[in-house]
């Protein structure tokens, strides 16, 4: 029996670094598996905030691909400064680091590119893609955002084949996203994004969410809309490099400013004050980018002695920093609105069975993970004293060699295995 086809329409992909190529890149690894051959439709000429050319090599070579050009903004305001380079990459200063460039970015970003500034590639992906797709046959379309704009480009495509089975996949959601609330929207302008939004929902036969709780708000907005976290890959784990010769808290990824744990500084600063002993034997390891007012912060703290900042590195080499490090930390928004927020990076922890240091809303979707699982303990952005005795019995632990990991129930977080829920529901 001839596989059935489908077609993913996304912004990311190799050389496109970060956490949000890894979501499709996976699934269309595993697609063919399960009965199902994929295309794939993105930009030729993209302006990728982080780049990793090591990628290349998970995608097949037997792979359709499709590109046409696109043309954004970012492509001039880099050239005014790193402000518009950070808000590409999704992040931007907040209250007093704010300067007017970054205010006038943010109100113009949110105001007059709506849902984001990759809009101008709608139009023409619609227009080639309903051609394309009259001589070319396909059972299924995804669109998977952010760039939210790709779901403009499935709506227009749905309305040509309305027979189409078409799936938005939001790896984030779009209007309760937490730094919704700081993009300067005018009324008129919040109302185009959550009218945009509710077309969406309404007509997508299937919305996939990557939280438990983003899916069910999504379906409160009329979405036919399903769960399917992201995860880890078994085939892509790289074991631990050497014996690690110090206490290691790593965090791996972008940290900004709206996540940034301070409680978690001040309890490490705390403790070296306590204990001479830790500060020898603690290293404080950030792999990837991290935002300049968090390093000068640290820097500026007793902390800076056991700093070890590595910058970006390949997906490869980040999973092998990961390995060689004791206490893994993952952050979040505080407020209640991000406790349906699952970052990417918690599932490829999950595989390395360290123990993970969480922090974000109380009842959150990583909470429930970390309980399900016995990986780790989340702690609210208030919890100094529970936080520094949890510290303090894994520094114990890493003195004695004795280890404090239990992980348990991961393999439905398995690419393979969460591939094969998609496929479920697109044949049903």
């Amino acid at each position: 029996m001839n596989n059935k086809k489908i077609l993913i329409i996304t912004y990311y992909w190799p050389p496109a670094g970060g956490p949000g190529v890894q979501r499709w890149l996976k699934f269309v690894k595993y697609l063919p598996d399960f009965g199902w051959n994929p295309a794939v439709f993105i930009p030729e000429n993209p302006s990728y905030p982080i780049v990793d050319e090591t990628l290349q090599n998970e995608v097949s070579k037997d792979l359709k691909i499709i590109r046409t050009k696109i043309w954004e903004p970012y492509q001039i305001a880099e050239l005014f400064g790193k402000d518009n380079k950070k808000f590409k990459a999704g992040q931007f200063d907040v209250g007093k680091n704010q300067t007017w460039k970054s205010r006038l970015s943010i109100w113009v970003r949110g105001n007059f590119f709506i849902p984001d500034a990759r809009i101008f590639w709608v139009k023409p992906s619609a227009k080639f893609l309903k051609k394309y797709l009259k001589e070319n046959h396909f059972d299924a379309v995804v669109t998977t955002g952010p760039p939210h704009s790709m779901h403009l480009i499935g709506l227009e495509l749905k309305k040509e084949f309305p027979n189409l089975k078409w799936i938005a996949d939001f790896r984030d959601p779009w209007t309760e996203i937490s730094y919704y609330k700081h993009l300067k929207l005018t009324r008129s302008s919040d109302k185009k994004h959550r009218d945009l939004e509710q077309q969406v929902f309404k007509t997508a036969d299937i919305t996939l969410a990557t939280s438990y709780t983003d899916a069910e708000n999504f379906r409160q907005k009329g979405a036919n809309a399903v769960c399917i976290t992201n995860g880890f890959d078994r085939e892509a784990k790289i074991e631990a490099k050497i014996e690690a010769k110090n206490f290691t808290i790593s965090y791996i990824g972008v940290l900004e400013q709206l996540r940034n744990p301070e409680i978690l500084w001040k309890v490490l600063n705390d403790i070296i004050a306590e204990n001479p002993d830790f500060e020898n034997d603690f290293q404080l390891k950030f792999v990837g980018r991290v935002d300049d007012k968090i390093l000068s912060e640290i820097e500026n703290s007793a902390l800076k002695n056991s700093l070890s900042n590595l910058g970006y590195l390949s997906h490869s080499k980040a999973n092998a920093e990961m390995q060689d490090s004791d206490l893994l930390l993952i952050t979040n928004f505080p407020d209640d609105s991000s406790k349906g927020i699952i970052p990417g990076k918690i599932f490829e922890y999950l595989a390395t069975g360290k123990p993970i240091l969480s922090f974000g809303p109380q009842d959150s979707d990583v909470k429930r993970i970390l309980s399900e699982t016995h990986a780790g303990k989340h702690f609210s952005y208030q919890d100094a004293a529970s936080l520094k005795e949890f510290i303090l019995n894994q520094y114990q632990n890493w003195k004695s060699g004795s280890s404090s990991s239990h992980i348990k129930n991961i393999e439905k977080f398995s690419r393979k295995n969460l591939t094969e829920k998609l496929s479920q529901i697109l044949e049903n």
